[in-house]
């Protein structure tokens, strides 16, 4: 070895029986095809050379996972690189097969990583997110009921993590999904590692596998709510996994409408409209409020793609559940489902579609979308008390409300109706909520400053939003 020769390097693709070409089509393999030179390891090897970030990070991590203990970024590049963020595309080895040895080796992912997880995950789209959608299978018929069930069991633990989910959901409810996203996902991980250690009775296990779906789904919604869309997405899948080893269908649906709600939200209607199809498809023999519920997210896409006849249909069919909802037969996450809550989903849906009629010119559409959005978000959640547990829902809506208005060219209402919403960022960590109104500000500085109402609230919008995270 020359006196450039990066020793440690060597000797760790020595001890795996890599060439550098082997490294290279590992870390394409983790980055894409193309990311690194089948040579660039070689100078990486043999002439001491640092590569730029954050290849260095992935180098250590690939490295790590295949040997079976830590490398480090320190280590390897002899403290000539620095440690920067795993990035990974939120798909990354999902094509594991739906079987108990997939989720399996899913969870393994998830316990690996630990509590202080390095790795950034980026939002997919396309056919990365809906074949994962649409090749969720059927469970065994049968295994619902024994998994969801809340029978006696002798398991002080179980009935623990069973019981501590609904006081995560509220404390969501309340503080938005940027305020306990690390702890909840601490949660996750803890009942992974339950599961992962085995010896568990099948009752046991089947319940333990459930509350890992409810936990997922609700680390993914309060990644989604915090604008951390790929790691949203991570979480949905796991608890797609999770719901299929339960047999947990109307879970199952759920986390599809809420990968669906995320499509629509973030304006990509390619992606909402399937993933609302398939979560219709998956909740077919859901309790009637889980049927209710994925209607209104399919509604969303429908609405943001400009199909306003399907919207009205899926927003019908809604309401339609609602009237014939037995609350005793529903799954006690949808304790938040109303009429009240539907109408107002729908209102954000129109106001949504109508922002999006304005900046392509559509007038037409455009005041007849807003219109109506805003009647019916004027029966939501937007002017709740300030002390009330429904915080981030008063927000969002509150922030569509004020858009919906700045559209339509009421610039004192969109202030009147901004300002309330803005005093929730006081309590409520919701990422989603503040792109909603930088889109606010955008819509009031078309006014002008000369506007009285906007030079007032403009200049304290911005400096609010500019506090708030961006999703990514």
């Amino acid at each position: 070895m020359t006196d450039q020769t990066n020793e440690v390097l060597a000797s760790l693709l020595t001890e795996l029986g890599w060439s550098p070409r082997a490294l290279a089509r590992k870390i394409n393999h983790v980055l894409g095809a193309g990311t690194v030179a089948e040579t660039a390891p070689y100078h990486w090897r043999d002439g001491s050379r640092t590569p730029r970030p954050p290849l260095p990070t992935v180098t250590a991590w690939v490295l790590s996972r295949e040997l079976g203990r830590p490398v480090t970024v320190s280590d390897l590049w002899r403290g000539r690189a620095t440690h920067s963020p795993l990035v990974l595309p939120a798909d990354f080895e999902m094509n594991l097969p739906w079987s108990r040895t997939g989720t399996m080796g899913f969870l393994d992912d998830w316990v690996r990583a630990g509590l202080l997880d390095r790795r950034h995950f980026l939002a997919v789209s396309g056919a990365a997110v809906i074949s994962i959608a649409t090749g969720y299978p059927a469970a065994e018929p049968g295994r619902l009921a024994s998994a969801v069930g809340r029978g006696c069991t002798d398991n002080p633990l179980l009935d623990q993590i069973e019981q501590s989910i609904p006081l995560l959901q509220r404390l969501d409810d309340a503080n938005g999904g940027g305020a306990h996203l690390p702890y909840v996902g601490a949660q996750l991980r803890a009942v992974a590692l339950l599961v992962r250690e085995g010896g568990h009775l099948g009752s046991v296990e089947l319940r333990l596998f459930a509350a890992l779906a409810e936990l997922a789904q609700l680390a993914g919604w309060m990644a989604l709510d915090a604008g951390k869309h790929g790691l949203a997405q991570r979480y949905l899948f796991t608890a797609l996994r999770a719901a299929r080893e339960a047999g947990y269908h109307s879970m199952a649906a759920h986390a599809l409408g809420d990968l669906a709600f995320q499509a629509a939200s973030r304006g990509c209607p390619a992606d909402a409209v399937p993933l609302g199809e398939a979560a219709a498809r998956v909740a077919a023999t859901s309790p009637t409020g889980v049927r209710a519920s994925v209607q209104t997210r399919l509604a969303y896409g429908y609405a943001v793609a400009g199909r306003l006849d399907d919207f009205e249909r899926a927003y019908a069919s809604g309401l339609d559940q609602m009237t014939r909802r037995d609350p005793n037969k529903d799954p006690a996450w949808m304790y938040y489902l109303t009429p009240n809550h539907l109408d107002a989903q729908a209102g954000y849906s129109l106001a949504h579609a109508g922002a999006l009629a304005t900046s392509a010119g559509d007038r037409s559409a455009r005041r007849s979308l807003l219109r109506r959005g805003e009647q019916l978000l004027r029966t939501g959640a937007h002017d709740l008390p300030l002390g009330h547990p429904s915080q981030r829902r008063a927000l969002f809506e509150g922030a569509w409300l004020s858009v919906a208005a700045a559209c339509r060219g009421d610039v004192e209402q969109a202030c009147t109706t901004g300002q309330l919403a803005l005093t929730r960022l006081d309590c409520v960590q919701s990422a989603r909520s503040a792109d909603v109104l930088r889109l606010l500000a955008r819509r009031l500085r078309r006014a002008g400053s000369k506007n009285e109402y906007v030079r007032d609230f403009l200049p304290a919008l911005d400096r609010a939003v500019a506090r708030q995270p961006v999703p990514a």
